[in-house]
């Protein structure tokens, strides 16, 4: 299946790739030491259940790869990785405006995950459209903290 996005939606960037990950430490060394990213942000999100690091590489403020760890075994990665298995878990679209992005895709007749923004990485503001309506892919929101 296709992923089309509606008209209208103002896309900036492809922000990150959401990676799964059983051991975020691991994971980094691996992005780091071997594939020479960057670390270049560390955090524990308790409202989505998951320890997070983006790593970048080459030109700083382009596409990163977003490392997410399960925090408890009901957190959606955490179930993610049970069904799937570690791997990608996400692509995460950045726009300018988190409130404008979510009335298109619902104008447009698609799902959101979340009735609200929620808080994602660095105080970014988040959502996500529903799988089922982008063709198994599930798409991030993100309209990062220093557009606000």
């Amino acid at each position: 299946m296709t992923l089309h996005l509606p008209p209208g939606l103002a896309v900036t960037m492809v922000d990150h790739v959401g990676i799964a990950v059983p051991n975020l430490d691991a994971a980094i060394d691996f992005h780091v030491g071997t594939l020479g990213g960057v670390l270049v942000h560390r955090e524990i999100n308790e409202e989505q259940g998951v320890e997070e690091a983006m790593i970048s590489f080459g030109a700083s403020g382009g596409t990163q790869i977003q490392l997410l760890a399960a925090l408890t075994p009901e957190s959606a990665i955490a179930k993610f990785i049970s069904r799937s298995g570690p791997g990608l878990q996400q692509l995460a679209l950045r726009v300018p405006n988190i409130d404008d992005a979510m009335a298109t895709i619902r104008a447009s007749g698609l799902r959101l995950l979340y009735e609200q923004a929620r808080r994602g990485t660095a105080n970014s503001r988040i959502n996500f459209v529903h799988p089922k309506d982008t063709g198994g892919v599930l798409l991030e929101l993100v309209e990062p903290a220093s557009t606000l």
